[in-house]
């Protein structure tokens, strides 16, 4: 760790290195604002909160620029929100678990780190739960499942929505042609204005569930356009081969964290949450429950509805909090039912089901490459898991289960276990995949999300440019705010002699 001798806690609240037109600094009393007693104060260049793929990208990209850096990361584990699991001598991911076509640095990054890659398993027949019943569809392909209207409508509705997306920039959304009108309405107006067939409207919802874990009333139109031009339009977000669905890593996601986590050693403290960050001229006191440390800079991933949680002094700017406050994760629980062979394969099936209406909206083939033992993964998600979130995971392993049995026929009774996670649940995440804005909130506060407030830079994928949401989202976001971080650094830096920021 860096010492710096020149890096002291703050003694008295004076004005930080910023602009004031973005953060009016407000004095606290003394004994607030100094760390707590008991322990030395650790010094280093940059403090990075959360040690997910944002957070390891950051800390490694600062390294190589020459910054000493120290991670804190809440949770007894690296990755965020992956969560790798053994399970029946085989992993099971329940957080992410795929990467696709254009999702760069994440597979440039399993490729550097020698984590092996497999195709999602496809082959067989889809099996399609007809809305309001009836009996299962056996098809090639989930096309063939619906009537012609409602293709046509669906393909329609897609192609409109695309046209939508193609006129957001990436980094800056509230300057689209048209933002205010676009954010002033949700997705579900939007869809409801284009008129579409029944069957199209509701298998577009299904998939703006499982991209969002939220519903299309929940979503501004303006995000929901920004987050599907950011990964290359609808068909990316929700296709398998050629989309983001497509490619599975060997061994799961996690330890692809904690491979890439490996230069940066005891750099890393697990653990560790942050509660509270005090700012002043020189520098920003880290506190948190293990102890503090003095940063030159501060980089928080978090996801936003949890870094509005730390006790900012002095307070953020409105702009940021009110940012925060409309940010809300999307509600998510993840399962794996585990059967001692694959045996759907046996039967041509492919493992996938679509089921629109059913309490599960759809589920995958996720047996590992050894085809021992058989996996089906699938979601609860958006107000579906709202509702499970109310049961217990035995109560949810029954709906799973009825949802299959109807699907793919009664040996989906005979599991040999179940496995789930609600998201919401956890501590140090509280929803995923990640947030989403409501009407208003792009155009209103849309430009606090990436901008640095004095020495504290934002990371973590809900404010990348591109795959926002995803791994690779965290990834780009990470180097993002090194670069910004090295480029201040250069800016400020003192004469040979004076050391001090």
């Amino acid at each position: 760790m860096s010492s710096d001798p020149t890096l002291t806690p703050p003694e008295r609240a004076e004005p930080v290195e910023t602009d004031p037109h973005t953060w009016e600094h407000r004095s606290q009393p003394d004994d607030q604002r100094n760390p707590p007693a008991g322990g030395g104060v650790e010094s280093t260049d940059v403090v990075v909160v959360g040690a997910g793929f944002a957070g390891l990208q950051a800390a490694t990209s600062l390294l190589e620029g020459g910054l000493e850096v120290t991670v804190l990361e809440a949770r007894d584990r690296l990755g965020g929100r992956t969560h790798t699991r053994t399970l029946h001598d085989t992993w099971v991911d329940l957080g992410g678990q795929w990467i696709g076509p254009g999702q760069d640095r994440a597979a440039d990054l399993a490729r550097r780190l020698e984590v092996a890659t497999y195709p999602q398993p496809t082959t067989g027949d889809d099996v399609v739960l007809p809305a309001g019943g009836g009996a299962p569809l056996r098809v090639a392909d989930l096309a063939d499942a619906m009537e012609h209207s409602d293709l046509v409508g669906y393909l329609n509705l897609v192609s409109a929505f695309d046209v939508v997306c193609a006129r957001v920039p990436l980094d800056a959304p509230w300057e689209a042609p048209g933002a205010g009108e676009l954010d002033a309405q949700t997705l579900a107006e939007w869809v409801r204005d284009q008129d579409p067939p029944a069957g199209a409207a509701l298998l577009f919802e299904v998939g703006v569930q499982a991209v969002f874990a939220a519903a299309s009333s929940q979503l501004s139109l303006l995000h929901a356009a920004f987050y599907t031009a950011a990964a290359g339009g609808w068909s990316r977000l929700t296709d398998t081969e050629g989309g983001a669905q497509q490619d599975r890593l060997v061994g799961g996601v996690q330890p692809l964290a904690e491979r890439f986590a490996e230069p940066l050693g005891d750099r890393i403290r697990l653990c560790v949450p942050v509660r509270r960050l005090i700012t002043d001229k020189e520098g920003v006191v880290v506190e948190a429950d293990e102890g503090s440390w003095l940063a030159r800079r501060v980089v928080v991933t978090l996801p936003p509805t949890l870094a509005a949680r730390i006790d900012y002094d002095p307070p953020l700017p409105g702009g940021r909090d009110q940012l925060t406050q409309r940010m809300p994760q999307g509600s998510v629980i993840k399962f794996h039912v585990v059967y001692p062979t694959p045996w759907w394969r046996e039967r041509g099936l492919s493992g996938t089901v679509l089921a629109p209406d059913r309490a599960v909206g759809v589920t995958f083939d996720g047996t590992p490459p050894t085809a021992r033992p058989g996996i089906i993964t699938g979601f609860f998600e958006g107000a579906h898991a709202a509702e499970a979130a109310r049961r217990t995971s035995d109560e949810r392993r029954q709906v799973v289960l009825d949802v299959l049995v109807d699907a793919l026929g009664p040996d989906a009774r005979e599991a040999i276990d179940y496995i789930d996670l609600d998201w919401s649940e956890e501590p140090f995440t509280r929803g995923c995949y990640g947030a989403h804005l409501p009407p208003g909130a792009w155009t209103a506060h849309g430009t606090a999300l990436r901008q640095p407030v004095g020495r504290i830079h934002w990371a973590g994928t809900e404010t990348a440019r591109a795959w926002a949401g995803y791994i690779e989202g965290a990834l780009e976001s990470g180097e993002r705010v090194a670069e910004e971080i090295l480029a201040a650094e250069r800016k400020h830096r003192r004469p040979r002699g004076d050391q001090r920021v």
